[in-house]
């Protein structure tokens, strides 16, 4: 009898079996995968983010004479983009391997499902069987892509992300389906080493969970770089002729575009189709295991982070609900002392990796206005603003938004360089219940890209208990 089980070794499930170890739970990790390591380290954030690293170094060398610099043509070898890329995934994915098998907790390696709240059955991955149970227990199963049943698209064949970040060999041409965060992120660093790049995007705008202006900033910036770009299309078919056909509608019309490879980005959808969640009496929501801010779901004992139940499939989320569902379960148990524990959505952090860099806390402007705050927003372009200029990243902008009465701010947005790192300077302010007026009077060295945050604050800080609201 086990205290807590974790179903999946990934970033959620380690970082809840590390916690419930630590406060005494008797714990086991149970992970059918055929390589340690969770999405993140091996298909997700580490592997993108080292070949888009390799594609933002091509972007600036392409840019050299504007620095006035010479350095030739510059020479794609993506075989050794992949390997220092596989070398670094290995790097990670070594030490989460040392850290599921240090002996803190038992590591099954099998695939579970439940056969009731508190027992599971197990078919281990050397061909045996085994049944555990346990007090408590969590869903970490993460997520798979989301493969739609668009006519034609299977017979033709098509890419994910596992298919890009594997590539021995790059298409001349590609059709990205989808204008998300792996979308637009994949679709930069292929056209970065010389894709011809096509995005099609369901929704009007790019990066549907940002603000309108986010998704038109980003959608003008690759239309410089030579990528087409269209949105508010429903695709239609695929077929197969010279090349990959896409068939597309927008608005009555009917369009057409040719490439020779296909890459669906459309989302991931939890992975929790072999837990049979229904003889544990798990609930679903739209396919996500319901819980709570506590990450308990409908079954007591039973708890769920990370993709397998969002509402944010991102690792630093992950992890917080990991955290947070086994402190509640070995407070439950006995073996904590203290408060119940519950996830704070009111910091929610985005950030996209492409080029220009998008990242975002708290709500969307629209949002924090339509349900009824008085809020002012302000934003200033990175084109009027000093390092910018001087680096020559002039694309996008920073967006603050404001409780009109108080000052306080209540989200941040940014479209530029270095945006994922640019944002947390709001995401601490916001924790700590910062205003404008106190982000304004910061100390800001000069000249540096933070210092941006400064205008948009100063201008709200005048409109602060005026009355008057910033148009959005």
């Amino acid at each position: 009898m086990f205290d807590f089980v974790v179903v999946g070794g990934g970033s959620a499930g380690y970082a809840a079996a590390r916690t419930a170890a630590g406060l005494g739970l008797k714990t086991a990790v149970i992970d059918g995968a055929p390589e340690l390591g969770g999405l993140c380290i091996l298909r997700g954030c580490m592997p993108s983010k080292a070949v888009i690293e390799s594609a933002n170094r091509a972007l600036t060398l392409h840019r050299a004479e504007e620095f006035g610099l010479r350095c030739g043509a510059v020479e794609v070898r993506l075989p050794e983009i992949m390997a220092r890329k596989r070398a670094l995934v290995e790097d990670f994915a070594s030490y989460r391997r040392e850290q599921l098998e240090s002996g803190r907790f038992e590591l099954i390696r099998g695939t579970a499902r439940y056969l009731g709240p508190n027992e599971l059955s197990i078919d281990l991955l050397d061909g045996s069987h085994r049944v555990v149970t346990t007090r408590a227990s969590l869903i970490a199963t993460g997520s798979q892509v989301s493969r739609p049943a668009i006519p034609g698209l299977a017979e033709a064949g098509y890419w994910t992300s596992d298919e890009v970040l594997e590539a021995g060999e790059l298409p001349r041409s590609i059709v990205v389906l989808g204008g998300g965060a792996i979308a637009l992120e994949m679709a930069h660093y292929l056209a970065a080493l010389g894709v011809k790049v096509t995005v099609l995007q369901r929704s009007p705008t790019l990066l549907s969970a940002a603000d309108f202006e986010a998704g038109e900033a980003v959608r003008g910036a690759f239309e410089k770089r030579g990528m087409s770009v269209e949105c508010g299309v429903a695709i239609e078919s695929v077929e197969v002729a010279s090349g990959k056909r896409v068939r597309y509608s927008r608005g009555g019309s009917e369009g057409l575009v040719e490439a020779d490879e296909i890459l669906v980005a459309l989302g991931r959808k939890p992975a929790i189709g072999r837990l049979d969640l229904a003889a544990a009496g798990v609930e679903l929501v739209g396919g996500s295991v319901r819980a709570g801010l506590n990450q308990e779901t409908s079954t007591a004992g039973i708890f769920a982070a990370g993709d397998v139940c969002g509402p944010f499939e991102v690792v630093h989320v992950a992890v917080e609900q990991g955290e947070t569902a086994a402190w509640n379960a070995a407070l439950r148990l006995g073996k904590a002392r203290g408060e119940e524990r519950f996830v704070d959505y009111r910091l929610q952090l985005f950030g996209v990796f492409c080029e220009p860099q998008v990242a975002m806390v708290g709500k969307r402007a629209r949002d924090l206005q339509g349900a009824g705050r008085r809020v002012a927003v302000a934003r200033h372009p990175f084109s009027d603003h000093g390092k910018s200029m001087v680096q020559g990243e002039t694309e996008g902008f920073v967006q603050l938004c404001a409780d009109l009465d108080t000052g306080e701010i209540l989200s941040g947005l940014v479209v530029g360089p270095e945006a994922v790192e640019l944002i947390h300077e709001i995401v601490v302010a916001m924790r700590f219940g910062g205003t404008v007026e106190q982000l304004a009077r910061l100390p800001h060295y000069h000249p540096s890209l933070a210092e941006i945050w400064t205008y948009p604050a100063e201008e709200l800080a005048e409109q602060v208990g005026s009355g008057r609201e910033g148009s959005l």
